[in-house]
């Protein structure tokens, strides 16, 4: 008697989220309003993005009905960085959309590269509460849902910061860093409950206000200039992100839990 081995998912089934509920933390621009677009492309119609601004949020929802005319797509106004803030909106999420199948939490501060000894002492408890305590928070308001009905999926990116010194992201790589074996280890907790729980670590992202403000200042300018210099592969965009994130939260992907996966286009191989 043989086992029954059950295929995996076909492209055109792995991809279809119309029966999804999916939550998006820091969906109002770059890599998460890419993302929102992409998940509306795919047929999503409970799609709910969080943010902290009422006229971004306003702006995204524009954008992705632009885009996606008819899409299925709310906003939230909510501070994924406050323990209630980040409860509320995970229950007002499921609430609103019947259910939630789907965390991804794109959420960043912002933050121009420096030299650890040119930051006030005083600010070094901020920058790392403000980078890494939001995917933290919003994983664990989300986590009990997902354990209940024995499904989902949770992406967390994070940034290359974590795997690959810079100068200037001390405090930085000390935040992605906790993003990323927090998720590693919430993989190997949640594994038995059909829950899985990845990280994108990407680098440079151009057309967002990270980028930008990595390269006005002249000395973070100058490192960035050389890291460009090795993406032989191009530079990332938010839609390569995207594309990304929609294949980890998909059934295609269904065996693929704990791990990191760098998309920077060759800067490092890590």
């Amino acid at each position: 008697m043989t086992d029954t081995i059950q295929p995996p998912p076909h492209p055109d089934e792995g991809f279809d989220f119309s029966g999804s509920a999916v939550l998006i933390a820091g969906g109002t621009s770059g890599v998460g309003l890419a993302t929102a677009i992409a998940f509306a492309r795919t047929g999503c119609r409970r799609l709910m993005l969080l943010g902290r601004n009422d006229e971004r949020g306003k702006r995204a929802l524009d954008a992705v009905h632009e885009t996606v005319p008819g899409a299925g797509v709310d906003f939230l106004s909510a501070d994924a960085n406050d323990p209630v803030s980040a409860a509320e909106a995970a229950g007002e999420t499921h609430r609103r959309l019947g259910g939630l199948d789907i965390l991804v939490n794109s959420v960043v501060a912002p933050y121009q590269p420096t030299l650890l000894h040119e930051i006030p002492i005083a600010d070094v408890r901020e920058i790392l509460t403000q980078q890494a305590v939001g995917p933290l928070l919003m994983s664990r308001a989300v986590i009990p849902f997902l354990r209940e009905q024995k499904s989902g999926s949770i992406v967390n990116i994070a940034s290359d910061a974590a795997r690959v010194p810079t100068p200037g992201e001390t405090c930085l790589g000390a935040a992605m860093a906790a993003i990323v074996t927090f998720s590693r280890t919430l993989a190997l907790e949640s594994k038995r409950y059909g829950v899985r729980v990845n990280t994108i670590t990407p680098s440079l992202i151009v057309d967002t206000g990270s980028y930008d403000r990595a390269m006005s200042q002249p000395f973070s300018k100058k490192i960035f200039d050389r890291i460009v210099s090795q993406a032989s592969l191009g530079l990332t965009k938010p839609g390569d992100l995207a594309n990304l994130v929609l294949f980890l939260a998909s059934p295609m992907s269904r065996l693929i839990t704990g791990q990191v996966i760098s998309v920077n286009g060759g800067i490092s191989i890590a």
